[in-house]
């Protein structure tokens, strides 16, 4: 029998150990896509106790601790930051099975140490005691523990409306080796599904850019404008959330109508909504194109589906899940539109239902222009996908019908400081994956090739695909 969470956690061979500890394990993080707040990286925030850097936010742990019956109020509510840890550490134990398990002790290990203890009801005051007293030390603020990870970049998912002020201080302090960018997030310039947002919004767009928009074309004038701002302070990324994918080609004429609809709140039909959203993507990604940019689309998320909790907590607080929709014909035809005039820039498809793993790892091979390695990327198992099972299934199906060699590797998709042992994570699962094909005889006893491909997937690729 194996102990609990050892060195070689994971690692089911003896070929597997060494591709983790000799080429994975001191590779540096890049860090392609995550929800950090700039703010805290930019003022090297010290977190005064674990609940604030483990728990706010977390909806991963706000739904396993509604599933044990823990009151709201010590989740999200007035409870005191000490009450809500002792709650969450009630509930670890009863996640076994879950990855959260897991994840609670590689981040209690790493970066705070924590080895042979195990959270739960009579542990949670030291382990809380002891990771405060951590947290208030110069090598446990925001910095430092991206320091202390080995974190080389991260890219922040930013509003087009964000003026980027922290980018810039980062940018311009050269006593901070991690790189930190933003990445351009433009869902709310065509989010029609709620008209009271949108116009908000765009009346916002309007005074950051001094323009008035009343047609696509000023729409369309003020986020290239905030596109070419954003490239000026370091961005090379553009994110979508598309929840459900389309693809409704529509005249500008016919979108320059729905606008106004739209600026008049006047109710829009589905169609209008899908058809309006269609030109939008085309435009967007013609202008990522120029710019030289990577353009990536997470796709499938249905969110807010409890509208009591939604209208009480708001959005990202644990109430969304998979969709289930089709959509490999709107994306080959959303792709095939820009490929035709040359516009399709570098792309990352993300897919939160593991039920589309294999069309995306076949659709990416449709568009590979055979200039740039791996121009179009089946990104890492994200969401409720970024577990062993999806891990293994994403990392599967892209080798078997595609190139796993080419592949850009994980990201933390996460607003915790403490994710980054996610990387660790990954990473043993891959060179598992390696070191079992290996020692069946599936795959050459050749550490040179195998383990350059083992680091190249967990950072050269991305260091080369994004060229930051």
């Amino acid at each position: 029998m194996k102990a609990f969470l050892t060195e070689n956690f994971l690692l089911q061979t003896k070929t597997a150990e060494i591709l983790y500890h000799d080429y994975a394990a001191g590779m540096p993080i890049f860090d392609y896509h995550c929800h950090l707040p700039p703010s805290d990286i930019a003022k090297d925030r010290n977190f005064d106790n674990m609940t604030q850097i483990w728990l706010n936010g977390d909806h991963y742990k706000w739904r396993a601790m509604r599933a044990c019956g823990v009151e709201e109020d010590l989740i999200t509510g007035s409870a005191s930051d000490e009450q809500k840890f002792k709650a969450w550490a009630e509930t670890v134990p009863k996640t076994v099975r879950n990855p959260l398990y897991l994840w609670t002790h590689l981040e209690l290990r790493s970066p705070f140490g924590i080895t042979g203890t195990l959270l739960n009801e009579n542990t949670w005051e030291q382990v809380y005691q002891t990771c405060n007293t951590l947290l208030l030390q110069p090598g446990f603020s925001a910095r430092g523990i991206l320091t202390r990870m080995n974190v080389d970049v991260v890219c922040t998912t930013d509003d087009p409306l964000d003026d980027l002020g922290f980018h810039q201080q980062l940018l311009d302090d050269e006593t901070f080796e991690t790189k930190v960018l933003p990445a351009f997030r433009p869902d709310k310039s065509m989010k029609l599904e709620d008209l009271s947002l949108f116009n908000r919004w765009i009346s916002n767009l309007e005074e950051i850019t001094g323009s008035d928009i009343n047609d696509l074309c000023s729409l369309l004038s003020a986020l290239e404008q905030r596109i070419k701002y954003f490239h000026q302070n370091g961005c090379r990324l553009s994110d979508h959330g598309v929840d459900k994918m389309v693809f409704y080609p529509v005249s500008q004429s016919g979108a320059d109508k729905i606008l106004l609809k739209a600026r008049s709140n006047q109710d829009l039909n589905e169609l209008e909504i899908s058809q309006f959203k269609s030109f939008m993507l085309v435009e967007l990604a013609k202008m990522y194109a120029d710019m030289g940019w990577t353009q990536q689309f997470h796709i499938g998320a249905m969110r807010n589906t409890n509208s009591r909790m939604y209208s009480k907590l708001g959005a990202d607080t644990g109430y969304d899940t998979m969709g289930d929709h089709n959509y490999a014909e709107p994306l080959f035809r959303f792709l095939d539109t820009l490929e035709k005039e040359d516009k399709l820039a570098k792309t990352i498809l993300y897919t939160i239902n593991p039920k589309d793993n294999e069309m995306l790892a076949t659709m990416i091979g449709n568009y590979q222009d055979g200039k740039i390695p791996g121009k179009i990327q089946f990104g890492s198992g994200w969401w409720f996908n970024d577990q062993k099972d999806g891990m293994e299934r994403q990392m599967n199906a892209l080798s078997n019908m595609g190139l796993i060699s080419q592949f850009v590797g994980m990201l933390t998709d996460s607003r915790s400081f403490l994710s980054y042992s996610r990387h660790e994570y990954f990473r043993r699962i891959l060179c598992n994956l390696f070191g079992h094909d290996i020692e069946n005889g599936e795959l050459p006893n050749d550490l040179k090739l195998i383990g350059g491909i083992i680091r190249d997937i967990c950072y050269n690729n991305a260091f080369r695909y994004f060229r930051f």
